[in-house]
């Protein structure tokens, strides 16, 4: 039996005109939702069935336009507890039906609701089949979203906005989500009627870079024993080394690795040579990859859903992994030392790396999102581990 909704959650969408535009030059007309306004990004696909929520508040989306394949959007409605950051950084999102009237006994919010205090623009009645299938053979898209509170849309101008557009390659979104200053952390994981515990007797102390952290990475840390200090993307070597660190984390986050590098890889390689324990995932794991001497590339469509197998390749176990990521590492680049632990059993990319005689591990996937649901949490104990041994 489904849960009533509360009246404050519900908030049928505007219906107004809204319209899709990519820079290929393909329009599609549909509903709009969220806010009014235009909006341009990268255009990229989500498979994921559930968090919405969690999806649209990663930082790691920043510069982006998410197309969910799933079609029953809203259904859970919006929670203040469910996000990953407090203001997401995501451009907009597409929508195969209107979004769907919550049912959930969670729900405060309306996603419609939720979208508009956050900016955020969408359109629905777009044929996302055909989307995805767009970018899957014809590689990343530059997209325009327009909805229009009059009705009056430009489409000639919205085609010219898309294709002026520089996208994501060459692009350093780290800076935009990081934080602005050194804050500490200690709220650990969720537990249903108590919310989110507080971890009082941390065992490690661990600097996290961040570089567009999910919140979720950092609740994981600390249930694992560890006492956080969250530092900015551009924290010199010296910054990072103050707070006297077991282990150092190399955050998830958005845009090319390796124009982020620019001011990232100085500070990696100093930290590589401590000897500390260092974790890294996601644009972490790829930042870390091009301190070590690899090199990164555009993906065709990149990973982006909760149904990913990834096998490890140490003990053969195969993890199903939550995904988000455009850029890649490129196993050829690897030197002498770095080996590969993990690969994706979709495309057989790289989704892992460890030096040989060093305590320097980092994945590409995300274990903090819990799709298998625990499959990937030994990551985290894999880190206290070596703090341990060190």
């Amino acid at each position: 039996m489904a849960h009533p909704t509360p009246a404050h959650a519900r908030n049928p969408n505007t219906g107004a005109a809204a319209v899709m535009v990519l820079a290929d030059g393909t329009v599609l007309r549909g509903e709009g939702l969220g806010a009014f306004g235009t909006t341009v990004g990268e255009v990229c696909f989500n498979t994921s069935i559930t968090g919405y929520q969690e999806i649209i508040t990663d930082p790691s989306y920043a510069g982006q336009i998410i197309t969910f394949t799933f079609p029953h959007i809203g259904n859970v409605g919006t929670n203040a507890e469910d996000i990953e950051t407090s203001t997401p950084a995501a451009r907009g999102v597409v929508l195969r039906a209107s979004i769907t009237e919550p049912s959930n006994f969670r729900a405060t919010r309306h996603l419609d609701a939720w979208l508009k205090s956050f900016n955020l623009v969408g359109i629905s009645g777009i044929d996302t089949r055909r989307i995805t299938r767009l970018i899957r053979d014809g590689g990343p898209q530059t997209g325009v979203i327009c909805h229009a509170q009059n009705g009056e849309i430009d489409i000639e101008a919205l085609k010219t906005k898309s294709r002026a557009w520089p996208g994501l390659e060459g692009m350093d979104l780290a800076k935009e989500v990081s934080c602005q200053q050194s804050y500490t952390w200690n709220e650990g994981r969720w537990t249903l009627g108590q919310g989110y515990a507080r971890e009082d007797k941390p065992r490690f102390n661990v600097v996290a870079i961040d570089y567009g952290a999910k919140r979720n990475i950092l609740r994981c840390l600390a249930a694992a024993g560890c006492a956080v200090t969250v530092v900015p993307a551009t924290a010199t070597t010296e910054e990072i080394l103050r707070h006297k660190p077991d282990g150092i984390f190399l955050s998830n986050g958005p845009g090319d690795p390796a124009a982020t590098g620019i001011y990232a890889l100085p500070v990696l390689k100093d930290l590589i040579q401590t000897g500390k324990p260092m974790f890294g995932i996601c644009l972490g794991h790829q930042l870390l990859a091009l301190a070590l001497g690899a090199k990164t590339e555009k993906g065709d469509h990149g990973h982006r859903g909760a149904n990913h197998p990834v096998k490890d390749l140490a003990t053969g176990k195969v993890e199903i992994t939550s995904q988000n990521h455009g850029f890649f590492v490129d196993p050829k680049s690897l030197p002498a030392g770095v080996e590969t632990t993990h690969v994706s059993l979709f495309d057989g990319t790289v989704e892992g790396i460890k030096v040989s005689g060093k305590p320097i591990f980092s994945v590409q996937y995300h274990p903090e999102a819990s799709p298998g649901p625990e499959d990937s949490h030994y990551l985290f104990e894999r880190f206290t581990a070596l703090m341990e041994k060190k």
